[in-house]
């Protein structure tokens, strides 16, 4: 019989060895760098396991493809680019709002050539531009499931990780949805994946393969896509089994693939002839950099993106009336949540990324005390900086933003905490005949409950049993791991054992209860517009300052009355109509499949067209409508006229009429110019193609 490890001695068949070894010095240490390929040691999936596997992907995949039509055109901005894409491909490439190819999204157009393509493939419709990004579910599912089984070895940890990304609310919303943000997501999954690949060799290979995937996230939202950049570079820096020099070369090759796989779009854009590509949307000069660093950069930090006043401002009311503050302070589009410390755990974005969020951090906290004498390249601890860093850095950007900010962009965090709640769970769950173990998943458990307890009562009226459900299993199971953490007596260690075991499983399980329901009571919801929510439907708010906002929100999402469409249906210019704004724009071609000429972009501030522009198109007989909303001003708005006003007053402006034009310039030229011919709903038509007066 072998001694115990450490203090036995093996001997050679029969002979007193020269030199005595410890069995210590025999036995393999726990690797600090869990092996990558089966060849290595990352033993073959058992059947449990790979089915367990294919009915977790199978079962995102039905979830989210599952009546996806519900969600008509979801965002009608980025579906009237997709629609562009599957009618052209100069469109596609540029990611044109039109197939005239006047002027962009203010994105780059990863996202647009999926379903572009997938338009030109099977035909463009709600079903064909949405199912790309459900099956993109399922790709990210595949990835965090892979990232955690190659750190900790353990393919229930993997399942894990793919579970608490599926049921996580603001998934189950954006993937089935036609923003930019899911295939970024999905390409920021799949550069933490290549870097965990590369953490135990220091390999070249994955690292590199890891800048690419973070250059196409760039060109899928542009900086929001490199977030995710300084977590992954810091845990390669720290972790990997080789020197510093050899460090940060490998950094530098990563970065230079980063420049490479995003850099040629951009070259693309600059050598392009300007005057024969769609304008730049969001940039003040037509180049794509001032885009990256203005508009959809620093802009946002500054405070200085949507609706930044002058021109484009939405409050600017015609002279002698004034919008009440109130209503100033409800906002109409710059996804209003206050910056903060607090804002990942309140108001929508509380409840579409937070559930877990409490206990993400528990658990990132949890892997570093637990393996902090490990080696310098311990793999689990490596994986968790990865994701623990990457949610840390990412929320703290997230809270500072100041403008422009929606609850939807805290996808980009969504696999960072299903990686740091799966790591945390498999370090406890391997300690769990140990008081740290039990503490440390009593901890988990209570701080996912009791949040999630937190989180419902907010919306109390919904599923009230479920909370207090929650946070009685999850009270039970952290008080039962707490006692059991207690010195034990030696005769009830295999007792204790199995209850640990029960108790961490019931735990874990309820901790998920909140999310997975809200998720979905998500899935079968109509999502469309600029700023989807999750959960079950809520009553909208019927006062007079509501009703206005739902008004102006429609004039700026688009005015499709039928008589309109069916005008816009029998013209035969290159552009059916001209319109202030991108997303009215959007909505009429989708609605006549027609162009339609975005004044000014989305938020009406681009420099494009300008006046003469715009009068040589008219004159070349390039457009056949200008349209302008009507919005009926109440009596109550009406103030006193300003002695020293120099808002000027707006031409053919009937009294308590408001014109919300955005380019001012193109609206008075047309007005002096033209007579409405038609007016439909609460939009004035001017025929362009009548003899100017």
């Amino acid at each position: 019989m072998l001694p115990a490890r450490g203090q036995g001695v093996h001997r050679l068949a029969g002979h007193t060895p020269a030199v005595s070894v410890t069995t210590a010095e025999l036995a393999p240490s726990e690797p600090t760098a869990p092996p990558t390929d089966t060849s290595d040691g990352l033993s073959p999936a058992r059947r449990w396991e790979r089915l367990a596997l294919a009915l977790l992907l199978l079962g995102t995949a039905a979830a989210y493809l599952w009546n996806i039509s519900v969600n008509a055109m979801g965002n009608s901005f980025y579906a009237a680019a997709a629609w562009s894409g599957s009618r052209d491909w100069k469109a596609l490439l540029f990611g044109s709002l039109d197939p005239g190819n006047f002027i962009t999204v203010d994105k780059p157009p990863v996202s647009q050539w999926v379903m572009g393509l997938s338009g030109q493939l099977f035909g463009f419709s709600s079903a064909s531009m949405l199912a790309p990004q459900a099956i993109m579910a399922v790709g990210a599912v595949a990835l965090v499931y892979g990232a955690v089984v190659r750190a900790t070895v353990s393919r229930g940890a993997g399942l894990l990780a793919g579970v608490v990304l599926a049921v996580t609310p603001v998934v189950a919303l954006m993937f089935r949805f036609n923003n930019p943000d899911a295939v970024m997501v999905l390409l920021m999954t799949a550069a933490a994946y290549c870097t965990v690949r590369a953490l135990p060799r220091a390999s070249l290979r994955w690292i590199v393969l890891a800048g690419v995937a973070l250059g196409f996230a760039f060109l899928a939202k542009m900086l929001e896509g490199l977030m995710v950049l300084p977590a992954l570079g810091l845990a390669y820096l720290i972790v990997a089994p080789t020197t510093l020099r050899t460090r940060l070369v490998h950094s530098l090759a990563a970065l230079g693939a980063l420049i490479v796989s995003s850099g040629w779009f951009v070259l693309l854009t600059i050598l392009w002839p300007a005057d024969s590509r769609p304008y730049l949307a969001g940039s003040k000069d037509n180049t794509f950099m001032d885009l990256v660093l203005g508009y959809n950069g620093f802009a946002r930090y500054l405070g200085k993106n949507h609706m930044g006043g002058g021109s484009n401002n939405p409050f600017e009311l015609p002279e002698g009336y004034q919008i009440p503050e109130a209503l100033k302070q409800g906002g109409f589009g710059g996804g209003g949540f206050g910056s903060g410390p607090d804002r990942m755990f309140t108001g929508e974005i509380g409840f579409e990324i937070s559930w877990l969020l409490p206990a993400a951090l528990v658990a990132f906290v949890l892997v570093l005390l637990s393996r902090g004498r490990r080696p310098r390249t311990d793999l689990i601890r490596g994986s968790a900086l990865v994701f623990g860093l990457w949610l840390v850095i990412d929320s703290a950007l997230f809270s500072g933003m100041k403008a422009g900010m929606h609850a939807y962009y805290t996808l980009a965090v969504a696999p960072a905490i299903a990686g740091c709640v799966a790591i945390g769970a498999h370090e406890v769950w391997r300690r769990r005949a140990e008081a740290f173990g039990r503490a440390g998943g009593a901890v988990l458990i209570l701080s996912a409950g009791i949040w999630g307890f937190v989180l419902l009562q907010r919306n109390s009226d919904w599923q009230p049993w479920l909370r207090w459900t929650i946070l009685a299993a999850t009270v039970i199971a952290a008080v039962g791991l707490l006692v059991l953490a207690l010195p034990p007596a030696t005769r009830w260690d295999r007792e204790r054992n199995r209850a640990t075991t029960v108790l961490l499983i019931a735990g874990v399980l309820a901790s998920l209860a909140g999310s997975t329901a809200y998720a979905a009571a998500t899935l079968p919801q109509s999502h469309t517009g600029g700023s989807p929510t999750v959960g079950p439907a809520r009553p909208k708010p019927s006062g007079p300052a509501d009703q206005f906002r739902r008004q102006i929100s429609m004039l700026m999402g688009g005015q499709t009355d039928p008589n309109l469409v069916a005008l816009l249906e029998q013209t035969d210019t290159e552009w059916s109509a001209a319109i202030d704004r991108s997303s009215p724009a959007a909505a009429l071609e989708l609605a006549s499949r027609t162009p339609v000429l975005a004044i000014g972009g989305f938020t009406s501030a681009d420099p494009a067209p300008t006046l003469p522009q715009f009068q040589t198109m008219v004159r070349n007989h390039e457009i056949t409508y200008y349209l302008i909303p009507e919005v009926k001003l109440p009596d109550s708005w009406r103030v006193d006229k300003p002695a020293d006003s120099s808002t000027p007053a707006q031409p053919n402006t009937p009294q308590g009429i408001w014109h919300p034009a955005g380019n001012k310039e193109i609206f008075d030229w047309v007005t002096a110019h033209y007579t409405a011919t038609h007016h439909f709903g609460d939009m004035a038509v001017y025929d362009l193609t009548e003899p100017a007066h």
